[in-house]
Formats: C-alpha cells, structure tokens, sequence
C-alpha cells in the first residue's frame, strides 16, 4: 500500500458515499430536537430519531471518533449517544447494546470487541435497530454496512515498514488488547503477510484485555525475556503509549524499534522523540462522522439509504503512515479536526 502524508487525502476515498448522503439528507436540516424524522402525515408530529454509537473502549482514540459525531450532529441537529465501555470487555459492551435495543434505538453503529463470539446478541439487536459496524467488523452478524479501516491493508502497511526497519531481519513481538476483535485479527495477519520470507519472527503476541499497566508490563516483560528482541508492534490505539514507556523506563530506546497503531498525544510525541518509529493511522473522525451519517439515514429515509449501500457493503475510510518527517504537520491537522 501506498504511504500517504496527508490526513486530507482519506476523504477522496469516501467523498462519493458522502456526497450521496449530502444529497439524501438536504431536507433534513431543518429538523430540530434529537433528530426528527419527517412526518408520514400532514399534521402527526415528527417521530424522534434515537441513534447510539458504541466504541469498544474508552481509550483516547475515541475522542477523535467522537469530535466526527458532534460535526454530524451540529450539521444535522441531530443527538447521537456515544458509549464508551469503561472496562473495554465484551460483556460490558453487549449489555450497552442489549440496554440500547430494549430502549428502543432506531440505529446503533458499534465498533465490535469480539465479532465472533457477539453474532448472537447483534443479531438481536438488528432485529429491533438498523445496525452498522466500524472499526472492528462483524460480517458474520445481520449488520448493515462496515464503516472504517480495511485492517488487513492497514497491516501490511505496518509491516512493509516493519520490513524497511529491519533490512537484515530479527525477532519481533507483538501486544494487543485482545486477538479475538476482528481488526486485531486482520491487523496481525496483513504484518505476517508483509513480513513473510524476510527473516522476521514473530516470538510472541501479547494480550491485554484493555489493562493499561499490563499493556506496559507485557512490553517490559517480553524485552527481558528476549535480550535479542528487535522489534514490538502495538495493535491498538493505547499499546503505542505502554510501548513508548515500557521501551524508555528499560533503556531500550534505539536498540528496540517500535511501529504501532493510531494517533494518541504520547504515541506522536514518541515518534517525535525517535522511541517509535512509526504508527498508522485510521480516519476515527470520519468513523464518528459517517456511522452518524448512515445510521441516521437508515433511520429516516431507510430504502434510499439501503439502496446507496455499496455491494461489498464496506467503505474504507483509508489510512495514514506517520513517521518523524511528517508528524508536527499531522498533529497540527489534528488540533484542527477536534476543534
């Protein structure tokens, strides 16, 4: 995949979807309250539109993701309820989903933590609600769209870097809240694709089920236990920061290599520092923005919507590889995206 510096560059990816949506939803600016639906009637009031978006965890990541929910609801006067699951685990997050069904959301738009396992309880769900997923998939599920990164692309992206870092080879590891989520999956099978017949082994994969200090003392412990280790990998948004610290508080900074995910305050500033050498990046405002979009759409204006639903029934909302040549520039652009 080809690298690109520019955050900017992702919207050419799905200026398409949005311009079909801006055409659908024209009417709609009008509405008031928390997203009114046109009346069916001359004089029946409004039906108010309840649309949810669930991220799988609370980390820093999402604020991103939620900066893209507010722009769509300042746009639309609309109110989307953002949940987050403190705890990050698959029981916390369907009870929020079960709770939203049983409350009677007209869409739900939820970043999956454990697609697999979850297809029973999100099939109930799309029973009551119009159900999107983005950022971790669930195909197996009655969802309606995926909205987010292609994490396998994104992957091998990752690991071609990975690949220009270590030229002669070596030992590598590799942390993540939990391999189970589709797009931990995908992440980690497009770094073995790209790093395959280069010498590069992978010694270890870590979990940590959203735990911010075992996200940290898993890097420590595998650096001590591998004193030829080369390289670590983070596969979500807050292994970047826990690598970051494990690799400084070791002494390790230079003679353990770190690539990673997403664009939390501490992984940029590491990057800025030289302890990681690059992350990618997704578009997690264009997830808060877009799921928005298209669950309010399916909400009011259900067969127009359906029918500008892409045949594959995914948009890739692109990504970015950020390395020190390019990071003041894209945390610049990224102050601009939270105001």
């Amino acid at each position: 995949m080809k690298e690109t510096k520019s955050w900017g560059k992702g919207w050419a990816v799905v200026a398409p979807f949005v311009l079909a949506l801006l055409a659908m939803t024209g009417c709609n600016e009008k509405s008031e309250g928390t997203g009114a639906a046109p009346a069916e009637g001359g004089g029946a009031k409004p039906k108010i539109v309840k649309l949810a978006f669930v991220t799988n965890n609370a980390s820093e990541f999402w604020k991103i993701a939620q900066a893209g929910v507010r722009k769509y609801e300042q746009e639309s006067k609309v109110q989307v309820d953002v949940k987050m699951p403190s705890n990050g685990t698959t029981e916390e997050q369907n009870q929020i989903l079960e709770n939203l069904s049983s409350q009677g959301y007209d869409a739900i738009a939820v970043s999956a933590i454990a697609p697999a396992d979850q297809v029973p309880v999100l099939n109930k769900v799309a029973e009551k609600s119009k159900l999107i997923t983005f950022d971790s998939d669930a195909p197996a599920s009655s969802r309606l769209l995926y909205i987010g990164t292609n994490n396998h692309e994104a992957g091998k992206a990752l690991g071609a870097h990975i690949v220009k870092l270590l030229p002669d080879g070596g030992k590598m590891a590799v942390f993540v809240g939990t391999l189970s989520a589709d797009n931990a999956k995908q992440r980690l099978q497009g770094i073995q694709d790209a790093i395959a017949g280069k010498n590069i082994e992978i010694v270890d994969k870590r979990e940590d089920n959203t735990d911010r200090a075992k996200a940290r003392s898993n890097v420590e412990d595998i650096i001590n236990a591998h004193p030829d280790l080369k390289l670590v990998a983070g596969l979500w948004s807050y292994n970047g920061p826990a690598i970051a610290a494990a690799i400084e508080a070791l002494g390790k900074k230079g003679k353990v290599l770190a690539a990673v995910f997403d664009e939390e305050e501490e992984t940029l500033t590491a990057i800025e520092n030289g302890t990681i050498s690059a992350t990618v990046v997704q578009k997690p405002f264009q997830f808060g923005y877009l799921a928005s979009k298209w669950a309010h759409e399916l909400s009011v204006k259900p067969d127009t919507a359906k029918a500008q639903i892409p045949a594959n029934k995914s948009i890739d909302t692109g990504i970015d590889v950020i390395e020190k040549t390019n990071v003041a520039t894209f945390k610049q652009q990224l102050a601009e995206m939270k105001k």
